[in-house]
């Protein structure tokens, strides 16, 4: 077996410790035990490599040397060509770097067939090991088994509201909020974070949306198309379009597909739809909320589809705010509640609620401007709903702008929050 050639690796893992030293970290709201092993995924370009170097970094503060971070980044074009039994020499030259306790970082280790064997040896042998990865296949039930209880997964997601204003360093506190210029700039940055989304290095470009854009497309080209050796991908392309543009309703595959099809002018099947929404789910681009009372077939063939980041959706979107506001409500909700937050939609008893916490007692409708067309859909439904459920306590309705409070005839109360008052309120459920 051919030795991988230890000078490459030196020197990658040296230009990583360069990298790590001089990056400016801006806190999240992770946290990592010590003494556990990690395994990171989400969306390309959400973070995760940076809380790897804020990790590391702590390290190095604690009083560890840099000869321990053994930091590995599978992007790096001199790694091209690594293979499951390239791994070994990881330890090799970790042995010849340092006689101390190696930390071992393995920054976007998808693309090597077999990976999780490896990892698995790292922390049977009782190494300290970090991961990352942007595809949620690494983690198949195959791989999940293989790994065992050896390590704590968690997705990571593009910054939040918090964590936006933080990385722009606009500090605020519940005074804000009645400070007129405090509360107006809040206010700005709500539609800052509408409009461009979370993805961490959009706040270093002057021209956020071509950053988006190149993101976008090597998501798309390299994590989706490529990746997955999709054969129609205009198909692919086209699908995620029609996806952005139905956001607020709910779909079906057969829609999808005959959507696709009536603008290709060929057949794509309702399986490949199907598959090619598991791939771009799969990379972290879009995840689904489902309806709360359909039966469970339904669930899974009629949901409501979101963009991961506002900013990526914005691409497809031309004066499309309504349909913004909703998409980062949704991203909201998932990131805190994930797979726990539903839509509600009965033909029985025509109720229509755009989100259902159903743990949190909560409904939530979404509406830009709560006008006079929209008042009768958004509460008339909110009300129908407590009528049929009493045990539901928060009754919401997310806007631009307005915020009011709403005593209905039959005794409810319903809260109409502003956005940025959404993002930054963590108790709303309660």
């Amino acid at each position: 077996m051919k030795q991988m050639d230890h000078n490459i690796l030196k020197h990658v893992i040296a230009d990583q410790h360069r990298i790590i030293r001089e990056s400016e970290i801006i806190p999240r709201e992770y946290t990592f035990d010590p003494q556990a092993n990690y395994v990171l995924v989400g969306l390309r370009r959400a973070g995760k490599s940076t809380l790897l170097y804020k990790i590391a970094q702590d390290l190095i503060k604690q009083g560890k040397s840099w000869s321990q971070i053994i930091y590995v980044n599978f992007e790096d074009e001199r790694l091209n060509g690594f293979k499951l039994e390239d791994f070994d020499d990881i330890l090799s030259v970790a042995s010849e770097l340092t006689d101390q306790e190696p930390y071992i970082f393995l920054d976007e280790v998808q693309n090597i067939d077999g990976w999780e064997k490896f990892a698995r040896r790292l922390a049977d042998s009782k190494y300290r090991t970090y991961i990352t990865g942007s595809n949620a296949k690494m983690l198949s039930w195959k791989v999940v088994e293989r790994l065992g209880a050896r390590y704590f997964i968690k997705t990571i997601y593009p910054y939040n509201f918090k964590e936006f204003l933080n990385a722009k360093k606009i500090e605020y506190n519940e005074m804000s909020f009645f400070d007129t210029a405090a509360d107006g700039r809040l206010r700005a940055e709500s539609f800052d974070f509408l409009t461009h989304g979370g993805l961490p290095e959009t706040l270093i470009y002057s021209d956020r949306r071509d950053y988006l854009e190149s993101i976008y497309q090597k998501i798309l080209f390299g994590d989706l198309i490529a990746r997955n050796n999709i054969r129609n991908p205009e198909a692919f392309r086209l699908l995620i379009n029609k996806i952005a543009e139905t956001i607020m309703h709910d779909i079906s595959y057969r829609t999808l597909s005959n959507a696709i099809g009536s603008v290709t002018n060929s057949k794509i099947s309702t399986d490949t739809v199907i598959s090619y929404i598991e791939y771009a789910k799969d990379a972290f681009l879009l995840f689904d909320v489902k309806n709360y009372v359909s039966k469970f077939v339904e669930r899974n063939s009629t949901p409501k589809y979101y963009f991961a980041d506002n900013g990526i959706l914005k691409l497809f979107l031309l004066n499309k705010d309504a349909i913004l506001l909703e998409n980062l409500v949704a991203i909201a909700l998932y990131q805190k509640f994930g797979d726990q937050v539903y839509y509600l939609k009965s033909n029985k008893t025509k109720i229509d609620i755009d989100f259902f916490l159903p743990e949190q007692s909560t409904a939530i409708q979404v509406t830009y401007d709560l006008n006079e067309n929209d008042y009768t859909r958004e509460i008339d439904n909110l009300i129908k709903l407590k009528k049929s459920n009493e045990e539901i306590q928060n009754l919401i309705v997310v806007t631009s702008e307005q915020e009011r409070t709403i005593n209905t005839d039959e005794g409810y109360t319903i809260k109409v929050v502003p956005l940025y008052k959404f993002l930054l309120n963590e108790d709303f459920q309660h």
